[in-house]
């Protein structure tokens, strides 16, 4: 059986779907129980930020897919221990290589790695590149008119599939040969922001507009969604360039032998999404 947190999420939900569909017994970790069962998943509640609470969770789990960045990390991982996992694949960030502890988000990444590979368990890390579903944020935007205001225009991404980065997570829980490893998923391309408009004008059939929104008027913006300690560390990523997520890698194709998707699969998959 394999453990899955975040199963709601953006790689959380893919994952339980393709380990589900390949036949591998799955325990999905959710904060209360679906309204409706689902086939080939055993949905039991837990807090990450409660190690004890995922005793029940961990139970008879040969594999982990582990969020980042709980309040606990060397307690959640001692209790996958002690419930005999064989295998943790860690979700972390691109950022976590440079070790810079100044950097909120980076901190984060960087500790919950450090717990991992201190806990002694057989481990595979993920630091993929900007998710494409990232794009959902634009959804008020567009519920109000054509027209996408946009931060960090001049920063390129190549941007991955959250469901590319689950099919290499699945590889990485089943397959041998990973422990020990970091992958780095990304998409096919790599994309400026109004490039990626333009794909979603023609993927709906309609007249979007880009628009370059200032630093100071994102910085402002951001401030009010998230603490000022993470809009510094995105704007450190972007404006300072201390993240490059542009570079295209093969890592999605070599490990699960299919092509990432483009932004313009992953955009005509998710149309209703966008309706």
């Amino acid at each position: 059986m394999i453990l899955v947190t975040g199963a709601t999420g953006n790689i959380g939900a893919e994952l339980v779907d393709i380990l589900a569909s390949s036949g591998e017994p799955v325990c999905a970790l959710v904060r209360r129980q679906p309204p409706e069962p689902v086939d080939g998943v055993e949905h039991v509640t837990g807090n990450l930020d409660d190690p004890a609470s995922l005793a029940p969770a961990l139970d008879g789990a040969r594999g982990l897919f582990l969020l980042p960045g709980y309040r606990d990390m060397p307690g959640v991982l001692a209790e996958a221990g002690r419930a005999g996992a064989r295998r943790v694949v860690q979700l972390s960030g691109g950022s976590a290589g440079s070790g810079d502890m100044t950097n909120a988000v980076t901190r984060y990444m960087v500790v919950t790695e450090r717990a991992l590979y201190d806990s002694g368990l057989p481990w595979t890390v993920l630091r993929p590149s900007a998710f494409m579903s990232n794009a959902l944020r634009w959804l008020p935007q567009l519920n109000a008119g054509d027209t996408l205001r946009l931060p960090f225009a001049n920063v390129r991404t190549a941007a991955v599939d959250p469901r590319d980065i689950a099919a290499v997570a699945a590889k990485a829980l089943l397959d041998d040969g990973h422990e020990g490893q970091i992958h780095y998923p990304t998409g096919p391309e790599s994309l400026l922001p109004a490039e990626q408009v333009a794909v979603l004008a023609d993927v709906l059939g309609r007249d979007l507009r880009f628009e370059a929104q200032p630093d100071d008027e994102a910085r402002a913006e951001m401030t009010g969604q998230m603490p000022a300690e993470y809009v510094d560390a995105f704007f450190d990523f972007y404006v300072n360039g201390s993240l490059d997520e542009s570079v295209v890698r093969s890592t999605v194709q070599d490990i699960t032998g299919t092509p990432p998707r483009t932004f313009r699969q992953w955009a005509e998959a998710h149309v209703s999404a966008f309706a």
